[in-house]
């Protein structure tokens, strides 16, 4: 009889033992847009794992990246709060960390710029509790492989930040190489495989690791895929199927992306059938998104990490396999990556909890990125710490099919960029989207845009002007969400002269500015002997200018400079009409060559524009060597008593 009893006691503390955590795996993938993968509906690239999971979990119709970039998104999955409120507001994680104490908004800017726009924060701060903090501290393993982008240096590197496994390299845009030897230049943790290595079956064999290791205890694993980022390292093997392949919708068609898609895909598969494999599939939930809106605006010209060579073999086998065509296409979503647009911001987002979440579920609520950390903790059933401010919602009802989702809106917030990409604000309020613009341009004429994403989902219809009460209702939205995250708002400039921003040979910009409107990009600028001295301080460096309506013409444009160099090299002119929102990814570009040994040289580049020039950049040979500019005049070629827009640095720096 005691035998008995004592078999019925241990049953039924069996019965009555919690069931064990589940695992959660979130694959995010690099640069990924809306409609590249088969489950939502390209039908160019080869995505069968992706598409696989769709038919066990949830699909969302309407998720939202929270920023357009990369580094604030990241930030927002690890802390739940949106960009304005963390303060990482762009891409630039990969930049040295502010120091203690710095002004993230001056109270000053050049007179030729209407607004004062804050600076981005280049770091996670150390006190925030993130999820893998959370989920750490209630006894998980975690990990984080792959891509990092939220600080520099070791103070805010993955193992700070709550990840007993760190397997990242220095955290540029993109892998220095996608082939071993990657090139990594800190973060030895990422070492070098066997030669021709490719990074994502690394980061594959890495997961499949740390999956073994961690089968006997919940596990938080958070693989960030480098693809599909540039500098668009592909399997040959695999761009050679796809080169001849056509997309029935005749929008997408480039086999650089769909073979490193296929490589990304193969990665997420390695890790299902590992779950698989260990019976920890079942356990497990796998959350599968992307960073921000698919890249339609760059290629290897474009890319920051090349050489600006025409000899560059990263250039030739681009063009070799990709021609003139961007990355990818999100089409029917307007524009994509950097952009407010749906094109920028709309991501796809799987998730996958077997027993829990209905295969082949859709969902069309809006939701987003900073929505990952209060579900993670709800899935766990891990508390919210009282301090940790979180702004994004429980996901669990739509996962479960219980109820609708409480929240009256959704907003997303890029301060940054100029007249040719003005800063921005938008909200998401039910089918209706707001686009709050702090500078407006001849490219971007209208303070507000307002579009019903229902009826409209390209983006092409602007009834800001025919519904004034609407956007009033959605004004007062963002005005309470930019109050209530704190957020540092751009705000007019009290020292802005219009005459700044227009220089003309009549009429030069104000001498208190010593761009004249030009504006340096991964470049530092000074005055030097009575010239502006340009010098790289980044990758592909460059001034630009968008200050061009003082050239009333169309057509084919003269850029005359005065430049010296010590050393000389290949130089380049890029230009955007003002029917381009973008640069084109490929063309619209005339190289030039500066001699060496100090001396003055005044030369003249033709730019075959076509229509009116709105966006200039001007890319000196400053890689090795700083570059003196005299001046800069643009005319209408072959009209000799047209007057040209004259920027003479002599006379304005000091």
């Amino acid at each position: 009889m005691a035998f008995v009893c004592a078999a019925l006691l241990l049953a039924f503390a069996a019965s009555a033992a919690p069931a064990r955590q589940p695992n959660i795996v979130l694959f995010l993938v690099d640069d990924m847009g809306w409609m590249d993968c088969g489950a939502y509906g390209s039908k160019y690239y080869d995505t069968p794992n992706m598409d696989k999971l769709a038919t066990r979990g949830m699909l969302f119709t309407d998720c939202y990246s929270a920023n357009p970039l990369c580094s604030p998104t990241r930030a927002a999955i690890l802390t739940g709060q949106y960009p304005a409120r963390h303060g990482i507001t762009t891409a630039s994680g990969h930049q040295p960390p502010q120091p203690p104490g710095y002004v993230f908004l001056p109270d000053k800017a050049p007179p030729n710029r209407p607004v004062i726009t804050p600076e981005s924060k280049n770091y996670l701060e150390p006190s925030q509790y993130t999820i893998a903090e959370a989920l750490h501290d209630a006894g998980y393993r975690t990990a984080h492989l792959g891509k990092w982008h939220l600080g520099l240096t070791e103070p805010y590197w993955p193992d700070k930040q709550g990840f007993d496994v760190a397997f990242h390299g220095k955290p540029d845009p993109g892998p220095p190489s996608y082939f071993s030897p990657y090139g990594f230049r800190q973060f030895q943790s990422f070492k070098d495989g066997p030669p021709g290595e490719y990074i994502m079956d690394r980061l594959a064999a890495e997961a499949e690791q740390f999956i073994e290791q961690s089968q006997d205890k919940p596990f938080l694993l958070h693989l960030w895929s480098y693809g599909v980022h540039g500098p668009w390292g592909h399997k040959e093997e695999y761009t050679k199927r796809y080169a001849g392949r056509k997309d029935p919708r005749g929008k997408q068609g480039n086999p650089i992306m769909a073979s490193m898609l296929k490589s990304v895909d193969e990665c997420l598969g390695r890790i299902i059938a590992k779950l698989d494999a260990l019976k920890l599939t079942d356990n497990t939930i796998i959350i599968f998104t992307s960073d921000n809106g698919g890249n339609v605006h760059s290629n290897i010209e474009g890319d920051r990490r090349t050489q600006k060579k025409a000899d560059d073999p990263r250039l030739a086998d681009w063009r070799k396999w990709a021609g003139n065509q961007p990355p990818t296409n999100n089409d029917p979503l307007r524009a994509g990556k950097g952009t407010l647009y749906e094109g920028g911001v709309r991501i796809p987002l799987i998730v996958v909890w077997p027993g829990v979440v209905k295969p082949g579920a859709r969902n069309s609520t809006p939701v987003c990125s900073i929505d990952f950390y209060p579900t993670m903790l709800a899935l766990t059933g891990v508390p919210k710490k009282p301090e940790q401010i979180v702004d994004g919602k429980n996901l669990l009802p739509l996962l479960k099919q219980t109820g609708p989702l409480d929240r009256p809106a959704l907003f997303n917030y890029f301060p940054h960029g100029n007249a040719g990409k003005p800063p921005g604000v938008t909200v998401r309020a039910g089918d209706w989207k707001l686009i709050r613009w702090y500078e407006t341009s001849p490219l971007y004429p209208d303070a507000r845009e307002l579009y019903n994403l229902r009826d409209d989902l390209g983006e092409s219809k602007n009834l800001a002007k025919q519904m004034p009460d609407k956007v009033k209702e959605l004004d007062a939205l963002i005005d309470q969400f930019l109050k209530d995250t704190k957020a540092l708002a751009p705000k007019p400039n009290p020292d802005y002269q219009p005459g700044a921003a227009r220089p003309t040979a009549a009429a030069p910009a104000a001498t208190g500015d010593a761009l004249l409107g030009w504006v340096p990009k991964s470049a530092k600028t000074s005055a030097v002997e009575g010239a502006l001295r340009v010098e790289a301080d980044g990758r592909a460096p460059f001034i630009a200018t968008v200050q061009l309506k003082g050239l009333k013409h169309e057509g084919p444009v003269t850029l005359q400079y005065r430049l010296r160099t010590a050393q000389g090299g290949a130089g380049k002119v890029q230009w955007r009409t003002a029917a381009q929102e973008q640069f084109p990814a490929e063309g619209q570009v005339v190289e030039f060559n500066l001699a060496g040994g100090n001396a003055w040289q005044e030369g003249a580049i033709e730019l075959p524009v076509a229509g009116q020039v709105a966006h200039i950049r001007f890319y000196p040979p400053v890689q090795r060597q700083p570059v003196d500019v005299d001046w800069l005049r643009l005319a209408p070629s072959g009209k000799s008593g047209a007057k040209p827009l004259a920027w003479d640095f002599a006379g304005a720096v000091k």
